[in-house]
């Protein structure tokens, strides 16, 4: 029973921890991100916070797989509600669109907050950072597929216009930080050109 309740302490201290660590890199990138600095954000010791992950890119890579767990579960997993083809497109990127704006974390996407900063430095932060970007654009390829099976929409690339519509989101992410207005209905009007305008 104790083991149980230090286990269980221990895993909620860990994800406090990697909580705070991804809001600081969707901030300042994941270089920002430090045993001291999640020490004093936290309240915990140097120690105590080097001892749940041993390395500086442990922890990285723990913060990455908390964000990307915390983005599907808030973007993909709700969109499954829709059929696949237009409809779960559009409520991937509504949802998108709601990640980034409320925002999810302090400082936006965590995928545009770090991708510039590791896209040039080989590496397990780049791997999980690009893994992340293929799994996305290769989840609205699909759909445009479906789309494009269906009748939905005209015949398209589906990997070239997955990659625009990151593109835009990527675009509009900025806009959003940087407190642009017309950021979102830009982006609604590309996809509409794109998918059409909603009945």
């Amino acid at each position: 029973m104790t083991t149980d309740k230090r286990m269980l302490r221990g895993a909620r201290t860990r994800r406090l921890v990697l909580r705070q660590a991804v809001d600081i890199a969707s901030l300042d990138g994941l270089d920002g991100v430090s045993f001291g600095r999640l020490a004093t954000d936290t309240g915990l010791s140097k120690a105590g916070v080097q001892t749940l992950f041993k390395t500086k890119e442990a922890l990285q890579l723990s913060a990455l797989d908390l964000a990307r767990e915390l983005f599907i579960e808030n973007v993909v997993h709700p969109a499954r509600a829709e059929p696949r083809g237009v409809a779960r497109l559009r409520a991937l990127i509504e949802n998108w669109i709601v990640y980034a704006e409320a925002p999810l974390f302090a400082g936006g996407c965590y995928r545009m907050a770090n991708l510039p900063g590791f896209d040039s430095k080989p590496g397990p932060i780049r791997d999980a950072l690009l893994r992340d970007l293929r799994d996305w654009t290769g989840l609205l390829a699909a759909q445009l597929r479906h789309a494009v099976a269906a009748g939905e929409i005209a015949d398209l690339d589906p990997e070239l216009v997955a990659f625009q519509l990151d593109g835009v989101l990527c675009a509009a992410n900025t806009g959003i930080q940087l407190g642009d207005s017309d950021a979102v209905p830009k982006v609604r009007r590309i996809v509409d050109a794109i998918l059409g305008p909603t009945s």
